[in-house]
C-alpha cells in the first residue's frame, strides 16, 4: 500500500468518528427520555470531552510549539487564536448561537490532522497511532457538538450532514500536511499553538462552565477520565 493511500485511509478513520459521534448523539437524544439521566450523561460528556481537549493542548498542540517555535512567534500565535476566538464567541454570543463545542473539535481536529499528514513523511508508525488518537477524540467531541449545532437553530438533517462532510476535514488537512508541509515544521507547529489559544479560549468561557452540575461530581470525573485518555495516547505516541 502506497503512502498517499494510507494517509487517505488513516485520516478518514480519524474523521468518520466525527459522523458516528453525531450519530449516536442524534440516537441518545430521541431514545434517552429520562430527564435526570439524560441531564447526567450530557453533563458528564460534556466534560469528557472538555478533558479529551485540554489533553491535545497540554500534551500535544503546546509541546509541538515550544520544541519548534521561539518564544515571540508562540506567544503571538497563542494570543491571535485566543483572540480570534474572543470576537467569534462574542459575535455568536449575540446571534444567540452556541457553537462552542464544534468549534474547539475542528480547532484541535484540523491541525493535528495536517500533522498527521506532515508526520507521514517520516514517521508511519507514529502517524499511524496519532490517527487511532485523533480518532477517539472526535468521538466524545462530535457527541457534544451535535447538541449545540441544533441548540443554534440548525434541523437535525442539517446537522447530520454538515457533520458528514466535516469528518472528510481530516483526509484534506492530513494530505495539504503531507504534500506542503513535511518539510516545515515551524509553521505546523504554529498552527498547533495558535489552535491551542482559541481551544483553551472555548474551554474556560463555554464548555466548562456548561459541564458542571449542581450537588453532582460526574462530570468533573468525566474531564479526569478525557485527560487520562490524552495521557494514554501520548504515552503510546
Amino acid at each position: 500500500m502506497d503512502i498517499l493511500t494510507q494517509i487517505i485511509l488513516y485520516a478518514g478513520f480519524s474523521g468518520i468518528t466525527v459522523f458516528i459521534g453525531a450519530l449516536l448523539a442524534n440516537y441518545f437524544d430521541h431514545h434517552i427520555l429520562k430527564r435526570r439521566i439524560k441531564y447526567e450523561i450530557t453533563h458528564t460528556a460534556q466534560a469528557f470531552g472538555a478533558g479529551i481537549l485540554l489533553s491535545a493542548l497540554a500534551l500535544v498542540l503546546v509541546p509541538k510549539g515550544l520544541e519548534e517555535l521561539s518564544l515571540w512567534p508562540m506567544l503571538i500565535s497563542f494570543s491571535l487564536g485566543a483572540v480570534l476566538f474572543f470576537i467569534i464567541d462574542k459575535k455568536l454570543a449575540h446571534s444567540g448561537g452556541k457553537m462552542a463545542q464544534l468549534l474547539a473539535m475542528l480547532m484541535d481536529f484540523i491541525p493535528e490532522s495536517i500533522a498527521l499528514g506532515a508526520l507521514f513523511a517520516t514517521d508511519q508508525a507514529t502517524g499511524t497511532l496519532l490517527a487511532v488518537f485523533i480518532g477517539l477524540q472526535n468521538l466524545p467531541e462530535a457527541f457534544n457538538s451535535f447538541r449545540d449545532v441544533v441548540i443554534s437553530g440548525f434541523t437535525v438533517k442539517k446537522t447530520l450532514i454538515l457533520m458528514f462532510f466535516l469528518s472528510f476535514a481530516g483526509i484534506i488537512g492530513a494530505l495539504l500536511g503531507y504534500f506542503y508541509l513535511s518539510g516545515s515544521p515551524e509553521i505546523t507547529a504554529q498552527l498547533m499553538v495558535f489552535s491551542s489559544g482559541g481551544i483553551l479560549y472555548l474551554l474556560f468561557q463555554d464548555i466548562a462552565p456548561e459541564s458542571s452540575m449542581k450537588n453532582h461530581r460526574w462530570g468533573s470525573i468525566g474531564a479526569c477520565l478525557g485527560f487520562m485518555v490524552g495521557m494514554i495516547g501520548e504515552k503510546v505516541l
